[in-house]
């Protein structure tokens, strides 16, 4: 009895020193446990839905930021030209600079919220860095405030306070509305990211057709307002900023987590450290490389180790597991900014596909660069249409259409989108000039004599057929020179006649040879053409004075050209596609109309102006370079693939990247999506200037490459298997907590039997 008794008061001081022995076990660790420890706030319900009403707040935020950045960026390139004088190429390049560090900047957001100041707080003080970057570059647009010096040195600042303001936020909105959203609503807060991406097309669409309007509709100081154009983003910068503090009463709010960046390069050095230094054979093979960071993250030391820092090694492994799969993903964003980026004065690949179409759609004539809206307009068409039909219809023919598989299907629509404006390219060029190269040149015969005339060119097979009195001019005929020039002879027969000119024809170089009669006798003139179509859809014309006296030419109230007598021909002017019949022609008998008729897009005209009778001047008009003949309306399918393409790839790979990362690096791998875009856009500078190639050539190249990195692609993301975050802290968890009960026991037993 009396052991029995000895035995149950061990056992109950062997109880209390085990739960002394645990308490101390537990508070006596150098540093607390890491992890997410969220504010469990619920927040109120939309509409009885399970969306927080917190969401609206940050979507309106979000619509009014990207209406700020985009309206700004829609007029940079043409305040460096207009205001500042700067040259293409320095306007393009600030241009690019500014572009880049707007996508390099979310780096240092992603660390401020995560490792410092939670994403809340960095939210707002970016914000207040953000609206003062666009109010110094208000003020630096007003002409009367200082010289050039002063405009250009506040908006530089300017410009690279925004860039840090936009770039800081924007990994930083995205993951703190998928924090408003309780685990289970896993649903919603993916549908939450496609009203989120809907929201910044949306911004994007508005200002970018609402600030050119303001720029050049509006003047103020004498000239195009920059200064309004540039405010008015301003004010929406502010009126985000209120927006998003007028919520915070309602939103969750994640606490930052410390240095985490810090620890994460520290675990991957320790890990690599550590392996290079334990090569032997005879050394056991670990299941990941980042386990040989174990020896230094992790609990199993009982009373040294940190305790949670095993569940470390875990969450990097996710992110860089995550990161490696992100590694192809530049290339979509190479291809996809071709089309949507209209970034400096050659615009994109895809608007410039489109100066060179027939823009004419019955009812309205759309500009080259209008085109580029039909990509955020489809974009809100398609969000919709997708979540609500084609997702769930997926879902009821039993298809596991898996995030990768969403993102590998954006990338095919996105190739076979550049592979169908390869084809259209492809029929484009068919109305192109000829291309020049060294020791060749073009020329064709223009017959304004009022018979037939033979025309022969010293050793040269050209003009079988007489050439009739205007008759509209064939093809242009190749003509080979024996250097860069060349001093030919031209022979012309008519009627039993025949008449020598001697001509000096230059290489890469476009001629016209003009037969005419003066005096009574045959004469001619040798005449350059156009190389080239006119850039941006505008049409050229030339006039051949075929009168005996000197004309004034008024074409839209606005040129007024004059030409000298006697065949002599004025230089090409640039004119808007339209019907011009209301133009004057003013000589020493008085004034005449002018009628030119349609000069259509892309098109060169020489127009003869041949008599004056009945009171209007009887001209002859001849089609030098052919009118853009492909419709713009064939663009259309290629915007729809990409549109859709990037509607499954943009949106799913910002859900994708929320869902996959840790609680405490949710702001650091939005910025590694967003690195990707950045990579993407200095992967089409560096191609594109290291390797000029044919336009159609360009986007095939690009179009099979994408393919090829979406292979990649898909085999990366078969063997990648997706991980939530919740499982892997639970299960650290309960790791932990067996190894804190192991270490206790053994603790106690080494007591009693002291």
């Amino acid at each position: 009895m009396v052991g029995d008794k000895a035995r149950g008061e061990m056992n109950a001081f062997q109880r209390n020193e085990s739960k002394e022995t645990l308490f101390t076990f537990i508070s006596a660790g150098d540093d607390s446990p890491k992890g997410d420890f969220p504010v469990q706030k619920k927040s109120p319900k939309l509409c009885g839905s399970n969306y927080p009403l917190s969401i609206a707040f940050i979507v309106v935020n979000e619509f009014c930021e990207r209406f700020s950045y985009y309206g700004m960026r829609a007029v940079l390139t043409l305040y460096f030209l207009s205001f500042f004088h700067w040259d293409e190429n320095l306007s393009t390049a600030v241009y690019h600079a500014f572009s880049a560090l707007c996508y390099f900047t979310p780096v240092i957001g992603a660390i401020m919220a995560d490792s410092w100041l939670g994403k809340y707080k960095t939210i707002i003080y970016l914000s207040i860095v953000y609206v003062v970057g666009h109010l110094i570059k208000s003020v630096g647009a007003i002409p009367s405030l200082g010289n050039q010096v002063i405009h250009v040195i506040l908006s530089m600042v300017g410009l690279f306070l925004i860039a840090l303001g936009t770039g800081g936020i924007k990994p930083c909105v995205s993951a703190f509305g998928g924090d408003q959203f309780e685990e289970e609503h896993t649903s919603e807060r993916n549908q939450f990211f496609s009203i989120f991406y809907l929201s910044i097309n949306a911004g994007s669409l508005i200002s970018t057709f609402v600030t050119p309007v303001l720029r050049g509709d509006v003047k103020c100081f004498g000239e195009d307002c920059y200064a309004l154009a540039f405010g008015v983003p301003a004010a929406l910068m502010v009126l985000a900023l209120v927006v998003f503090i007028a919520g915070s009463g309602l939103y969750r709010k994640t606490p930052p987590q410390g240095n985490v960046l810090l620890e994460v390069c520290k675990c991957i050095g320790f890990a690599i450290k550590n392996r290079l230094k334990n090569r032997s054979r005879h050394i056991p093979k670990r299941d990941h490389w980042l386990d040989w960071a174990s020896e230094k993250y992790s609990v199993s030391d009982a009373l040294g180790g940190k305790f949670g820092e095993k569940q470390l090694i875990g969450e990097v492994k996710m992110v860089t597991r995550v990161l490696f799969l992100f590694i192809p993903l530049p290339m979509f964003w190479a291809l996809f900014d071709q089309q949507v980026q209209y970034s400096d004065l050659q615009g994109s690949r895809w608007t410039l596909q489109a100066t060179k179409m027939n823009a004419d759609f019955g009812i309205y004539v759309l500009q080259p660069d209008q085109m580029q809206f039909l990509n955020p307009l489809l974009i809100l068409v398609f969000i919709p249409i997708f979540d609500l039909g084609l997702y769930p219809l997926i879902n009821l023919c039993k298809f596991n259409f898996t995030p990768i598989r969403k993102m590998a299907t954006g990338m095919i629509l996105a190739g076979l989108a550049f592979g169908l404006a390869a084809i259209v390219e492809v029929k484009i060029n068919e109305t192109d000039m000829p291309r020049l190269v060294p020791e060749e040149s073009l020329i064709r015969v223009l017959n304004l004599a009022k018979n037939p005339v033979q025309v022969t060119i010293q050793d040269r097979d050209l003009f079988q057929q007489p050439v009739k009195a205007f008759q509209s001019p064939a093809e242009y005929s190749k003509l080979i020179l024996n250097g860069e020039q060349q001093s030919l002879r031209f022979t012309l027969r008519h009627q039993g006649l025949s008449l020598a000119f001697n001509y000096t024809v230059k290489e890469k170089s476009v001629y016209s040879l003009i037969v005419f009669e003066a005096e009574g006798s045959l004469s001619s003139r040798l005449i350059t053409d156009l190389e080239a179509k006119p850039e941006n859809g505008l049409a050229a014309v030339r006039f051949i004075n075929g009168l005996s006296q000197d004309v004034n030419l008024t074409i839209d109230n606005k040129r007024f050209i004059a030409v000298q007598k006697n065949y002599s021909a004025s230089e090409y002017s640039l004119l808007e596609r339209d019907k011009y019949n209301n133009g004057k022609c003013i000589t020493e008998m008085g004034e005449f109309t002018l009628e030119l008729g349609l000069l259509d897009f892309g098109a060169s005209y020489t127009i003869v102006i041949t008599n004056v009778s009945g009171g209007a001047v009887k001209t002859w008009k001849s089609e030098d370079i052919k009118a853009n003949n492909v419709h713009m309306a064939w663009q259309i399918p290629q915007y729809l693939l990409i549109s859709a393409g990037e509607v499954m790839f943009s949106i799913t790979g910002l859900a994708f990247s929320y869902s996959q990362s840790p609680a405490s690096m949710k702001s650091v791998l939005q910025a590694g999506w967003l690195l990707t875009v950045a990579i993407g856009n200095t992967l089409v500078l560096v191609v594109a200037q290291a390797a000029p190639m044919a336009q159609w050539a360009e986007f095939v190249l690009f179009t099979v490459l994408l393919f090829a990195v979406c292979i990649v692609f898909s085999i990366m993301g078969y063997f990648y298997v997706s991980v939530d975050p919740k499982d892997l802290e639970e299960k650290e968890e309960k790791r932990e907590t067996a190894s804190s009960r192991g270490n206790m026991i053994s603790l106690v037993t080494q007591k009693t039997k002291l």
